[in-house]
């Protein structure tokens, strides 16, 4: 009885959608996926690799890096461009044969699971990287953010049919913010767990990891009993494969970017700014604790603080997207990700050349401007999300929104190598103003969109459809 009132006052948030529980079960996804996301990607396994598979225990000077950067880059790199290649394919068959859940929560289990066995990679010797750890930590890791970035893209195609064209934003953001609620959860209990057992150090992250996929398996629980599959299922022509019907209506889509010219500017677009998001998503916390010398619970406390901010971005988001416009509301967030960037830039110049002078430099810098990429990123995410939401033909969603992924996982693979490039290379400072870039350039992109126009487009489209 307790249960069901709590569920009940729950769901008055959800007011306004036809079916609220479905907008709910679908937002649990991204509270659950918050452990892998967070915990691995962001905050401690990029710190763990370097160190512990690669063998760097000793961070470099400040402006300076190792070998581990790129190495690192070059692992997340492989497993997106991975993602890239049966990302779509596996939309098109989910679409054809009405399984988006199934596949939504098979590979979730799989990426929950694979993140529970990154506890058992073993270290390299200090100042000396073993081929056999590194190839270890590869084949636990590829696999299991090659599982998370496909049932991103699952996720992300039921946004059309939990919701109506006008209320996408509003539902996008009650997902991101879903997710930033899981992250400050997760948060507090990584800081505690620290704190008590002394896990402060990269060789003792392991129970971190074993954590984060529980919670991720628990959490999908009510996606997997709430959240209905989408359509019904198609049989498959005499003489002919799913495989090979997926790839014909791949390359159909695709023929049809022209027609839908406002979605190809979109993606365009967000293939450029998606260097820099999914490059700060990844480096994170290589990033403050390398160029900014933070200790893992002063790296813990910042994340915490850009959780709250990203949280509260997403929910102004969600008010402000129906409102002024999506090419607005993403503009507005490019604007933000420049200043910050370029902020961090000048910020990474500093330090270092203080360090190097024998000199110290303020913290509360790093503290203010870095409050810019919980903006960013709680902005960014959603406002994209809908976007591609509001431009999509109901009746084409997975396989549209696989594009999306695509366009984000190579924006990842693509952007990682670069940024690794430059910071193994030209240092800190070279590879932050990097990012600035990469912002600008996609915002140059985002001009050409009307979106409008691609509304009328999509909606015409589902009329053809149904006639």
């Amino acid at each position: 009885m307790l249960i069901n009132r709590l569920l009940q006052r729950v769901m008055t948030l959800f007011g306004g959608f036809e079916h609220p529980r479905r907008v709910w079960a679908w937002a649990m996804y991204d509270l659950a996926n918050q452990s892998f996301t967070l915990i691995v990607n962001t905050l401690l396994f990029g710190l763990f690799f370097k160190a512990i598979v690669v063998g760097e225990h000793t961070p470099p000077q400040p402006g300076a890096t190792g070998r581990g950067d790129f190495l690192w880059s070059l692992t997340v790199a492989i497993s997106l461009f991975i993602v890239v290649l049966i990302g779509p394919i596996a939309g098109a068959v989910a679409d054809f044969r009405g399984t988006k859940k199934r596949w939504l929560m098979t590979s979730g289990v799989i990426c929950a699971s694979l993140t529970c066995a990154l506890v058992f990679i073993p270290a390299s010797p200090p100042g000396a990287m073993s081929m056999w750890v590194l190839f270890a930590a590869m084949a636990i890791y590829i696999p299991a953010n090659v599982a998370y970035n496909l049932s991103e893209n699952f996720l992300a195609s039921f946004l059309p049919e939990i919701a109506t064209r006008e209320r996408m934003g509003r539902a996008s953001a009650i997902g991101w913010t879903m997710g930033y609620v899981g992250a400050l959860s997760l948060l507090i209990l990584v800081a505690i767990v620290a704190k008590v057992f002394a896990l402060g150090e990269p060789a003792k992250f392991r129970p971190f990891f074993l954590i984060a996929g529980i919670w991720f398996l628990i959490m999908l629980v009510p996606t997997m009993l709430y959240l209905p599959e989408s359509a019904k299922r198609q049989s498959i022509p005499k003489g002919r494969t799913a495989a090979g019907i997926a790839f014909e209506r791949l390359r159909t889509s695709v023929c049809e970017a022209a027609h839908f010219r406002d979605l190809a500017i979109l993606l365009s677009a967000f293939l450029v700014y998606g260097f820099g998001v999914q490059v700060i998503i990844v480096f994170a916390g290589v990033i403050a604790k390398d160029d900014f010398g933070f200790s893992v619970t002063q790296l813990m406390i910042f994340t915490l603080q850009l959780t709250v901010t990203a949280g509260i971005a997403a929910i102004a988001t969600g008010f402000v997207q129906d409102r002024i416009g999506h090419r607005r509301t993403i503009g507005i967030s490019l604007g933000v990700w420049v200043i910050t960037a370029l902020g961090l830039a000048w910020i990474s110049h500093q330090r270092g050349a203080a360090v190097r002078t024998g000199g110290t430099f303020p913290a509360w810098p790093i503290w203010l401007i870095g409050n810019g990429i919980g903006f960013g990123l709680g902005s960014i995410g959603t406002a994209t999300r809908a976007t591609v939401g509001a431009l999509t033909p109901a009746h084409r969603t997975a396989e549209f929104f696989s594009l999306w992924g695509l366009t984000y996982k190579l924006a990842g693979a693509v952007g990682l190598l670069i940024f690794g490039a430059v910071r193994s290379t030209l240092g800190s400072t070279a590879s932050l103003i990097t990012l600035a870039v990469f912002f600008v350039a996609g915002g140059a992109v985002l001009i050409l969109m009307d979106e409008r126009r691609g509304m009328k487009t999509a909606h015409e489209a589902e009329c053809d459809a149904i006639h």
